[in-house]
């Protein structure tokens, strides 16, 4: 069996259910050969999830970040991937955003309050491990207190985009976010462009408009690509000299069917691909 990677994953930090240490440890249990955390909007799993991986050999850590982006499709996900320990622009950044999404939280329990759930804002903290609170955890919320019979139920109900009670969140342009990263020396990542259906060459030119601000990859491989999404991103990549990535887009518990490093049974991010994103690195100069 080939070395997997896994450059796409979730800790308590942001939605998902294993601590970072937790999930390092499920991912050299699995056999993987790296893994990255990317916390959406946050770096304060690295730190633990650094500490953890360093106890094993043969295995290699990545700093990372899952960025909230707008565009006129709707949300658009930016990975960084090997995210300097000193990354003050960024951190300052993600603060900003963090506060914006509190407001926007506040806001949305105020609504499914209204509407007649029983929740308030320390009934949602208590479902979040992390600082980065969002939609996940507002569901979990409904689903504690009885209202919704799981997070799916939740999110078609309540907190999903279309809801009554879905309010939009404010989030950085795609051009920055990419920008941002790369000024820091990160590894800036479009994650899953197939995850939805777009209007015919959308994607491709929304990947053409990034290049020029540093985009140095794509995401090729992810759990709910089809086999023909991953050739059609593949595709995209080779046009414009890109790297590709891949990764589960694990949330433990939260996302019980997708397990690190396989997603739904069939995924490997093979190591040589991994590979490839650091020979990008040292070509650029960046530290690995």
């Amino acid at each position: 069996m080939p070395l997997c990677v896994d450059l796409h994953t979730h800790s308590t930090a942001s939605d998902g259910t294993d601590s970072p240490k937790e999930l390092i440890d499920n991912a050299h249990k699995a056999g993987l050969r790296a893994v990255a955390i990317t916390d959406h909007d946050t770096l304060s799993g690295l730190q633990e999830g650094q500490k953890a991986a360093a106890s094993y050999d043969n295995f290699d850590f990545v700093r990372g970040v899952e960025i909230s982006t707008g565009s006129s499709q709707g949300d658009m996900h930016i990975l960084g991937l090997w995210v300097p320990e000193d990354a003050e622009p960024l951190e300052k950044v993600l603060a900003e955003m963090r506060v914006k999404r509190t407001s926007r939280n506040e806001r949305m329990v105020e609504l499914i309050a209204a509407a007649g759930v029983s929740i308030t804002m320390d009934d949602v903290m208590k479902e979040a491990n992390g600082d980065s609170v969002g939609r996940p955890h507002i569901a979990r919320a409904i689903v504690t207190k009885g209202y919704a019979k799981d997070l799916n139920d939740a999110f078609a109900r309540y907190v999903g985009a279309g809801c009554a009670t879905y309010i939009a969140k404010e989030v950085l342009r795609p051009e920055e976010a990419v920008a941002l990263l790369a000024k820091i020396g990160a590894s800036p990542v479009l994650a899953h462009p197939m995850l939805k259906p777009y209007p015919p060459g959308w994607i491709e030119e929304f990947v053409k408009k990034l290049v020029p601000f540093g985009l140095c990859g794509i995401e090729a491989w992810h759990s709910e690509h089809t086999d023909e999404d991953t050739q059609a991103v593949l595709a995209i990549a080779r046009r414009y000299h890109l790297c590709v990535s891949g990764g589960s887009d694990y949330h433990g518990k939260n996302k019980p069917h997708i397990a690190l490093g396989t997603g739904y049974g069939s995924l490997c991010v093979q190591a040589d691909a991994y590979e490839r994103l650091l020979d990008w690195r040292k070509d650029h100069h960046l530290p690995c």
